[in-house]
C-alpha cells in the first residue's frame, strides 16, 4: 500500500467503518454504508461542510452533507435514544459528535500507519471549498431513510501517508478486519472516544434502557407449553455453573453470576463481551 489510490481507498474504507460503528454503539443496529468515489464534493453536499486537521500529519479531513443528509443521520441516533428531537440544532450537534467519533478513530489509523501519534486538532465548519482534495460519496442505509456523506481527503495527507516509511509500526496491519478489531476491543474496553463532554451527548447518558437478566433459554413444543400447570419444570439450557446473561435493550453486553444484595437478586459482572460477540447475540 504504496501509492496515493491504495491510500485513498484504505482512508474511505477506515472512515467508513467506523462510522457504522458509532452508529452501531449510538443508535443498536449497523447500519450498511455504500462508497463512491467522485472527482469532486457534489454540489448538493456543499450545506454543512466540516474541516479536521491533524496533529502530527499535514492536511484535513473534510465531511459535507446536504440539509436532508445531516438532519436524517442526526434524528436517526436520537430516534434510537428515544428522543423525538427535530430542533435542527439538536441534529446538528448529535450528527457532528457522530461524525467526529469516526474522525478520532481514523486519526489512530494515520498513527499507525505513520508511526506516531496523530490527534485530532480543533475541526470547524468551513465555508471555503476544499481545492485540493479526492471525494467519495458515503450513502448511509438507516432504514427508514438513507444519508449522503461526503468525505473529502486533502492531498497534502494523502502524500504524507505515501511518503510514510515502510517499516512503521502496524504498517502491515491495517486491513479493515484489523481495523473492526481494534475498534471492537476498544469499544468493549469503554474506549470510544468523542466528544462526550457536549450537551447532546450528556443528554443521551440519560435515557434509560430495559436491564434483564437471562438464566437461559429452552425450545418447548406448544402440546408441552399447555401442559405447564403449577410445580411444573422447564429444563433450560444452560448448567448452574455457566455464567448468567446481562441483557440491555435486547442485546448482551456481559455475564456474570447471581448474588444476593440486601434480600434481593443482583449480578456480579465477570465478563464484558466484545463487539463480535454482541453481534451474534443479535442474531
Amino acid at each position: 500500500m504504496n501509492n496515493a489510490a491504495d491510500i485513498r481507498n484504505w482512508l474511505f474504507e477506515d472512515f467508513s467503518s467506523r462510522l457504522a460503528a458509532v452508529f452501531e454503539t449510538m443508535a443498536g443496529e449497523r447500519p450498511r454504508i455504500e462508497i463512491e468515489q467522485v472527482s469532486e464534493m457534489p454540489p448538493a453536499d456543499a450545506a454543512l461542510r466540516y474541516r479536521q486537521p491533524f496533529s502530527g500529519v499535514p492536511g484535513a479531513v473534510w465531511v459535507a452533507a446536504s440539509e436532508t443528509g445531516w438532519m436524517a443521520a442526526g434524528g436517526h441516533v436520537l430516534r434510537a435514544a428515544g428522543i423525538e428531537e427535530n430542533d435542527p440544532a439538536s441534529l446538528k450537534s448529535t450528527y457532528l459528535e457522530t461524525v467526529n467519533q469516526a474522525l478520532s478513530g481514523i486519526a489512530s489509523t494515520m498513527g499507525g500507519r505513520l508511526g506516531h501519534e496523530v490527534n485530532c486538532a480543533a475541526g470547524e465548519e468551513s465555508s471555503a471549498p476544499a481545492l485540493d482534495a479526492a471525494w467519495a460519496v458515503l450513502r448511509i442505509d438507516l432504514g427508514a431513510e438513507t444519508a449522503k456523506i461526503a468525505i473529502g481527503l486533502d492531498v497534502a495527507l494523502v502524500t504524507a501517508m505515501v511518503a510514510s516509511p515502510a517499516g512503521s509500526p502496524m504498517n502491515d496491519a491495517v486491513s479493515p478486519a484489523k481495523l473492526a478489531e481494534v475498534a471492537a476491543a476498544a469499544a468493549a474496553a469503554g474506549g470510544i472516544t468523542g466528544p462526550v463532554n457536549s450537551r447532546t451527548f450528556e443528554l443521551l447518558l440519560d435515557v434509560e434502557l430495559p436491564v434483564s437478566v437471562s438464566f437461559g433459554r429452552a425450545q418447548v413444543p406448544l402440546k408441552d407449553v399447555l401442559k405447564l400447570t403449577t410445580g411444573s419444570i422447564v429444563e433450560l439450557n444452560r448448567s448452574i455453573l455457566e455464567p448468567v446473561e446481562v441483557i440491555v435493550n435486547n442485546c448482551v453486553i456481559a455475564r456474570g453470576e447471581v448474588v444476593v444484595v440486601e434480600g434481593n437478586f443482583g449480578v456480579r459482572v465477570h465478563h464484558v463481551i466484545s463487539r463480535q460477540e454482541r453481534l451474534r447475540t443479535l442474531n
